[in-house]
């Protein structure tokens, strides 16, 4: 926001484009340079001099226009290092986070983007594993959407492939149905776990499931009708998680829903003649990108996953009217989707370009990588119950009259979860730990929660029941009212004798959020927007910390009111973003 303010500002001064000048400002290192940066380096062989020089003349230029701009230059090196005016930016600042339209951005204004997230696999347990596509995802969509975008979240259910000839072969071996009736994804793992165990000793069983298999492609009832039910029982349980981390889904279609697109694709891919014959299988030769050939059939004339995925992509462009195709996928798939891409445009799509996979590190638990096949799965649901039962424990030790302590727990057990995923950039591989995802201090998402619960309680003590209250009072911060009042707003600061210097590290915090939305947007990394949000936590802790909120003095109170609900505000929205609830009370 300042920065964007600075550059409206300095556009007619410096005599350069606003948007140029927006791009290259900078934070300086140390708070006391000043609060903004503009580097001068960039101009030196345009303008003929210099970076020094150029910092010199800038900042006189400024420096004329100061009482008119209310803002001071001073060069340094080659850098033009800007001080704002406090008061009566930090006015600016709250005024504009008080416009209706604060942290809603244009940038994909009549843009339609499809993100495909979660997708577990149908008959295997929703593991904790599941959670970095779904969060990711969700918080992607989320911030999309702020972003001006229009969002369709897409879970592509992994409901097909010859895993299910494995678990048919195994029920039909080993299945007991009342056991199956009683918690049928966890019979369906062990079934599935057995059946990957004897056939280290029985190779035959594999034949067994791949014909399975083939029968469930030719539609043999009782087959169908088996994997009918694994895929019912599995979205019970699946919805079940999703309602509890406050997930919902534009489309739910499984890999089985483009069965019959694919025939399409593959014809298509013959007119252009782009299929290759390769040791019997069919594939698009990709050596021009510097990659492995992709394998569209195989040596049996089946479909394999480039092939769906191709079809997923271009129903999703045609018939969902995507303009933006993302894939939050681990990053082990990352080949897979830069040969499909590749193969798109081939084809001649040019909106290939537009399709883009977020890839994302491993989850492991205690330095291992879990596997349905070896049975070594952490359930989710058991992890989002232990957060909550932990987090329970601490409120009950906390703050044990506090009312709805169950519901309060759930918000923060699994938003203490959703966090300690995000906070970290996505291609960071995540050990999960459940104790210091739950610590109530530090960089987790209770620390958040709590700044929230107590920017509000402050707000309520001060009169106010919501940020709507807050008035819109441009005197309050300016030096008339300081002097009409006889009495200085907090302490007094050297540049301006109004707002003081925790205050305005503060308002400078919170000014960043359409920023860090931006950013978090344009990288597709939502630990952007999560560390934000930390450091807007922290500023105002050390201002809370720092400075009497809940004054005498009407004036001053009423201006530091404003403050916290514009913290309360940002937090609150940014929290949703991150698709973490927030409680009233903690």
């Amino acid at each position: 926001m300042l920065k964007e303010i600075a550059a409206q500002v300095l556009e007619p001064i410096m005599n350069m484009n606003g948007a140029d000048i927006e791009r290259a400002l900078e934070v300086p290192p140390q708070s006391e340079l000043g609060d903004l940066a503009f580097p001068c380096f960039p101009l030196a062989k345009q303008w003929r001099r210099s970076p020094q020089q150029i910092a010199v003349e800038l900042a006189e230029r400024i420096n004329q226009e100061s009482d008119n701009i209310r803002i001071r230059a001073e060069a340094s090196g080659g850098y033009v290092n800007v001080c704002f005016d406090q008061d009566y930016y930090g006015e600016a600042c709250l005024a504009r986070m008080q416009e209706p339209l604060f942290g809603k951005l244009s940038i994909g204004e009549g843009q339609r983007v499809v993100i495909d997230m979660s997708s577990p696999n149908i008959a295997k347990p929703f593991s904790v594993g599941h959670l970095r596509s779904t969060m990711i995802g969700n918080a992607l969509a989320h911030l999309y959407e702020a972003a001006g975008y229009e969002v369709l979240k897409v879970n592509h259910l992994g409901d097909w492939g010859t895993q299910f000839g494995k678990l048919i072969t195994a029920y039909k071996l080993w299945g007991d149905d009342v056991t199956l009736r009683q918690d049928p994804i966890r019979e369906s793992l062990k079934l599935y776990v057995r059946f990957h165990e004897e056939a280290v000793q029985r190779p035959e069983l594999e034949d067994e499931a791949r014909e399975w298999f083939r029968k469930l492609e030719a539609g043999d009832a009782e087959t169908v009708q088996l994997w009918t039910y694994f895929v019912n029982a599995s979205m019970v349980e699946f919805n079940r998680m999703y309602e509890r981390l406050g997930v919902h889904f534009d489309h739910v279609l499984g890999e089985s829903f483009y069965n019959d697109k694919m025939d399409a694709v593959v014809a298509h891919l013959q007119q252009l003649q782009l299929l290759e014959e390769s040791d019997g299988a069919m594939v698009v030769r990709l050596d021009d990108e510097g990659m492995p050939p992709c394998l569209i059939l195989k040596s049996n004339g089946t479909t394999i996953y480039p092939t769906r995925d191709l079809a997923t992509a271009i129903y999703r462009k045609e018939v969902m009217k995507a303009d933006k195709l993302i894939y939050v996928v681990g990053a082990e798939q990352q080949l897979h989707f830069q040969q499909v891409f590749a193969v798109l445009g081939k084809m001649g799509y040019e909106w290939a370009q537009e399709c883009t996979h977020v890839p994302f590190g491993l989850m492991t638990f205690e330095g291992k990588k879990m596997s349905t096949r070896k049975g070594k799965v952490i359930f989710l649901d058991e992890v989002l119950n232990e957060a909550e039962n932990r987090a329970l424990q601490i409120i009950e030790d906390k703050n044990p009259s506090l009312q709805e302590k169950g519901k309060v727990a759930s918000k923060v057990g699994i938003g203490a979860i959703i966090f300690g995923d995000l906070k970290s950039s996505r291609m960071l591989s995540v050990d999960f730990n459940l104790e210091d995802a739950l610590r109530y201090e530090g960089e987790t998402g209770p620390y958040v929660q709590f700044t929230l619960v107590r920017a509000k309680s402050l707000l309520v003590k001060g009169g106010w029941t919501s940020y709507s209250d807050c008035p819109a009072d441009t005197a309050v911060l300016g030096k008339d009212a300081a002097e009409c009042e006889g009495e200085l707003l907090g302490k007094k600061s050297i540049a301006t004798g109004g707002v003081s210097q925790e205050a305005w590290i503060c308002l400078k915090s919170l000014s960043k959020y359409e920023r860090a939305l931006q950013m978090a947007v344009a990288s597709n990394e939502p630990s952007i927007f999560a560390r934000y949000l930390l450091d807007a936590a922290k500023q105002f802790n050390r201002y809370y910390h720092q400075e009497q909120i809940l004054v005498e003095n009407e004036i001053e109170r009423r201006h530091k009111l404003r403050i916290v609900a514009a913290v309360a505000h940002v937090l609150e929205a940014g929290l949703n973003l991150l698709g973490i609830k927030a409680p009233e009370h903690m």
